[in-house]
Protein backbone atom coordinates (compact mmCIF):
# COMPACT_ATOMS: atom_id res chain seq x y z
CA UNK A 1 0.00 0.00 0.00
CA UNK A 2 1.34 3.50 -0.99
CA UNK A 3 1.79 5.88 1.48
CA UNK A 4 -0.01 8.19 0.02
CA UNK A 5 -3.44 7.79 1.50
CA UNK A 6 -1.09 7.85 5.40
CA UNK A 7 0.02 11.70 4.56
CA UNK A 8 -3.26 13.49 5.37
CA UNK A 9 -3.13 11.52 8.97
CA UNK A 10 -3.01 13.50 12.13
CA UNK A 11 -1.07 11.57 15.10
CA UNK A 12 -1.24 11.75 18.62
CA UNK A 13 1.69 10.32 20.26
CA UNK A 14 1.54 9.41 24.10
CA UNK A 15 4.60 8.33 26.27
CA UNK A 16 6.33 9.37 28.95
CA UNK A 17 9.65 9.00 27.78
CA UNK A 18 11.13 12.08 25.18
CA UNK A 19 12.89 9.95 23.46
CA UNK A 20 10.40 7.21 22.73
CA UNK A 21 8.21 9.84 21.27
CA UNK A 22 11.10 11.27 18.86
CA UNK A 23 11.71 8.37 17.57
CA UNK A 24 7.58 7.00 16.96
CA UNK A 25 7.40 11.03 15.89
CA UNK A 26 10.98 9.70 13.17
CA UNK A 27 8.95 6.32 12.10
CA UNK A 28 6.08 8.21 11.28
CA UNK A 29 8.17 10.88 9.10
CA UNK A 30 9.25 7.60 7.23
CA UNK A 31 5.58 6.99 6.33
CA UNK A 32 4.53 10.69 5.15
CA UNK A 33 2.46 11.08 9.03
CA UNK A 34 3.97 14.56 9.69
CA UNK A 35 0.75 16.21 11.45
CA UNK A 36 1.95 15.08 14.62
CA UNK A 37 0.85 15.51 18.36
CA UNK A 38 2.61 14.64 21.77
CA UNK A 39 1.47 13.58 25.50
CA UNK A 40 3.67 12.88 27.96
CA UNK A 41 0.77 10.51 29.54
CA UNK A 42 -3.00 9.78 29.36
CA UNK A 43 -3.90 12.66 31.11
CA UNK A 44 -1.96 15.38 28.67
CA UNK A 45 -3.50 12.93 26.12
CA UNK A 46 -7.26 13.59 26.80
CA UNK A 47 -6.63 17.28 27.48
CA UNK A 48 -5.09 17.56 23.96
CA UNK A 49 -7.86 15.11 22.29
CA UNK A 50 -10.77 17.57 24.59
CA UNK A 51 -9.20 20.91 23.33
CA UNK A 52 -11.90 23.24 21.38
CA UNK A 53 -10.67 24.08 17.87
CA UNK A 54 -8.12 21.01 18.07
CA UNK A 55 -8.31 18.99 15.16
CA UNK A 56 -8.82 15.13 16.63
CA UNK A 57 -6.03 12.65 16.40
CA UNK A 58 -7.23 10.01 13.33
CA UNK A 59 -5.08 7.51 15.61
CA UNK A 60 -3.12 6.98 19.09
CA UNK A 61 -0.07 5.11 19.55
CA UNK A 62 0.35 4.93 23.42
CA UNK A 63 3.09 3.08 25.30
CA UNK A 64 1.43 0.96 28.21
CA UNK A 65 3.85 1.93 31.05
CA UNK A 66 4.23 5.13 31.83
CA UNK A 67 5.11 7.18 35.23
CA UNK A 68 1.76 9.04 35.45
CA UNK A 69 -1.29 6.37 34.41
CA UNK A 70 -0.78 3.37 31.96
CA UNK A 71 -1.58 2.73 28.38
CA UNK A 72 -4.48 0.69 29.90
CA UNK A 73 -5.98 3.29 31.54
CA UNK A 74 -5.83 5.71 29.08
CA UNK A 75 -7.33 3.67 26.64
CA UNK A 76 -10.28 2.86 29.18
CA UNK A 77 -11.12 6.48 29.38
CA UNK A 78 -10.71 7.22 25.49
CA UNK A 79 -13.33 4.44 25.51
CA UNK A 80 -15.91 5.46 27.66
CA UNK A 81 -15.42 9.25 26.74
CA UNK A 82 -18.65 10.99 26.39
CA UNK A 83 -18.25 12.28 23.30
CA UNK A 84 -18.70 9.06 21.00
CA UNK A 85 -16.46 10.52 18.06
CA UNK A 86 -13.52 10.72 20.89
CA UNK A 87 -14.08 7.06 22.08
CA UNK A 88 -13.82 5.31 19.05
CA UNK A 89 -9.99 7.00 17.99
CA UNK A 90 -7.96 3.85 17.59
CA UNK A 91 -5.39 2.99 19.74
CA UNK A 92 -2.31 1.33 19.00
CA UNK A 93 -0.41 0.37 21.78
CA UNK A 94 3.18 -0.05 21.19
CA UNK A 95 5.29 -1.45 23.89
CA UNK A 96 8.47 -3.23 25.09
CA UNK A 97 6.56 -5.91 27.07
CA UNK A 98 6.02 -9.32 25.63
CA UNK A 99 3.29 -10.77 28.49
CA UNK A 100 0.54 -12.22 26.24
CA UNK A 101 -1.92 -11.24 28.44
CA UNK A 102 -0.99 -8.32 28.93
CA UNK A 103 -2.17 -7.52 25.68
CA UNK A 104 -4.91 -9.79 25.48
CA UNK A 105 -6.10 -7.08 28.43
CA UNK A 106 -5.41 -4.10 25.96
CA UNK A 107 -7.23 -5.05 23.15
CA UNK A 108 -10.20 -6.11 25.89
CA UNK A 109 -10.09 -2.81 26.91
CA UNK A 110 -10.40 -1.64 23.64
CA UNK A 111 -6.77 -1.28 21.69
CA UNK A 112 -6.95 -1.52 18.33
CA UNK A 113 -3.65 -3.12 18.07
CA UNK A 114 -0.79 -4.11 20.52
CA UNK A 115 2.42 -3.78 19.00
CA UNK A 116 5.79 -4.83 20.62
CA UNK A 117 8.82 -2.53 20.10
CA UNK A 118 11.31 -2.32 18.27
CA UNK A 119 8.67 -1.60 14.95
CA UNK A 120 9.95 -0.69 11.39
CA UNK A 121 8.20 2.14 9.67
CA UNK A 122 6.94 -0.17 7.15
CA UNK A 123 5.19 -2.28 9.57
CA UNK A 124 3.54 0.46 11.71
CA UNK A 125 2.08 2.28 8.37
CA UNK A 126 0.69 -1.00 7.85
CA UNK A 127 -1.26 -0.95 11.29
CA UNK A 128 -1.88 2.41 11.23
CA UNK A 129 -3.25 1.87 7.82
CA UNK A 130 -5.37 -1.35 9.13
CA UNK A 131 -6.84 0.15 11.98
CA UNK A 132 -7.95 3.88 10.35
CA UNK A 133 -9.82 1.58 8.13
CA UNK A 134 -6.99 1.94 4.68
CA UNK A 135 -6.32 -1.88 4.65
CA UNK A 136 -7.89 -5.22 5.58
Amino acid sequence: MSNDMLVSLRALIVDDQRTMRSIVRTLLSQIGITDVVEAADGTEAIEIIEMPGETVPDFVICDLHMKDGDGLLFCNKLRRHKNNNLSQIPVLILTGDSDGLLHEVALQIGAARVLTKPISAPDLGREISRVVGFAN
